[in-house]
């Protein structure tokens, strides 16, 4: 291939989101020769989209908002060394940790001793009739629109799915300028956490639950939408159809793990619903089953930001455990990786984590016990 070359590094990084920055900081940190790979002109993936406040604990960065946790990870990779490859897009993985890279239109194979894969996440569709009018999106992309780019993407609005992702981005539409009319769920419950739910409440906005869009209808837009009451068995009741004006509609009905690269690396998968669906199985250290190639973040398994940036520093660990290039005994190492799981374990207690933690614990049990 014309303007292929070869380059190397210790450790590879796919994907320079939360996950993949925190595997690379963790590393360059023991003096591992790090090269992080991601195809946005920017790294920091979703950080820089949350303006929001994180919770959890003070070592969780609870309190900061997103963007701010991003600077600071530049911050650090900068300070250790990583080198940072951005337009480049990694298209091959292979058992014998080599990546196929497209740069510049310049394709380059890069060999490495140890690969984290951190691509994260990719938004669910869900399709009705006139879902492909312009102006039916998915809330992630809204979300890049009027936090990233400053452009209001519609004035008045509907958000599809009452999970965490559909609440933040209603109250940012709000924040930014946009009317939102209503939130609708399918199911008989709202899927985030109240506080997010509380807080649009208060600011006047629906929550419709046992709801969902039947169709959308405009000429060369989106105009409207019509919604409608479903049983238990989400079959639409009859005579519950309302008609809104509406110029935006937000889908917001979960994230499956970005994981073509893991897949044709030759992983093996298990599917868990709570974790976004089929998952490269991993043990407690994030290691696949291919030797030397980690997986960390929402890649996974669907989760919270800050349980990515865990599971990118436990990835890092122990990458650079299995190079020799912990600064540190082999007891203090053991005892770093146990706090780093420890940390894992907090983050998924609660409602909305234990049954993720108990899906983790699973794989690991049935694969690496």
């Amino acid at each position: 291939m014309e303007g292929r070359f070869q380059l190397k590094t210790e450790l590879a990084v796919i994907g320079a989101g939360p996950a993949g920055l925190c595997a690379a900081i963790e590393a360059a940190k023991n003096g591992v020769d790090v090269t992080i790979i991601d195809e946005n002109k920017k790294p920091g993936g979703q950080l820089f989209k949350q303006i929001h406040r994180f919770f959890g604990s003070e070592e969780h960065l609870a309190g900061t908002r997103g963007f701010e946790i991003g600077n600071m990870l530049l911050e650090d990779a900068k300070k250790y060394g990583v080198k940072v490859l951005l337009d480049s897009v990694a298209w091959g993985l292979f058992p014998d940790l080599t990546i196929g890279i497209s740069t510049d239109k310049k394709v380059s194979i890069l060999k490495t001793e140890k690969v984290v894969v951190a691509t994260g996440a990719i938004e669910n569709s869900l399709s009705f009739p006139g879902w492909t009018l312009p102006n039916i999106m998915g809330a992630g992309a809204a979300q890049t629109m009027i936090n990233i780019n400053r452009v209001l993407p519609g004035k008045k609005v509907i958000t599809l799915g009452s999970g965490n992702v559909g609440l933040i981005v209603s109250y940012q539409l709000i924040q930014a300028g946009a009317g939102v009319v209503a939130v609708v769920e399918a199911l008989d419950h709202i899927g985030g956490y109240m506080v997010h739910a509380a807080k649009i409440a208060r600011m006047g906005v629906k929550i419709l639950t046992n709801h969902t869009i039947t169709k959308a209808m405009g000429d060369k837009f989106l105009e409207k939408v019509e919604i409608a009451k479903i049983d238990s068995n989400f079959n639409v009741v009859k005579g519950s159809e309302e008609t809104i004006k509406v110029d935006l509609v937000c889908i917001a009905v979960g994230l499956r793990p970005l994981s073509e690269l893991c897949w044709m690396a030759g992983m093996r998968f298990e599917y868990f619903s709570e974790l976004g669906g089929f998952i490269p199985v991993h043990d407690e250290n994030m290691q696949s089953n291919i030797e030397g190639i980690y997986v960390a973040g929402d890649v996974a398994g669907i989760e919270e930001a800050s349980t990515a940036m865990e599971e990118g520093k436990l990835a890092g660990i122990a990458a650079s455990q299995a190079l020799g290039k912990l600064r540190m005994g082999n007891q203090e190492a053991s005892s770093i990786l146990n706090e780093a799981r420890e940390r894992l374990r907090t983050l998924r207690l609660g409602p909305f984590g234990e049954y993720r933690y108990q899906a983790k614990e699973k794989i690991i049990s049935k694969y690496y016990n």
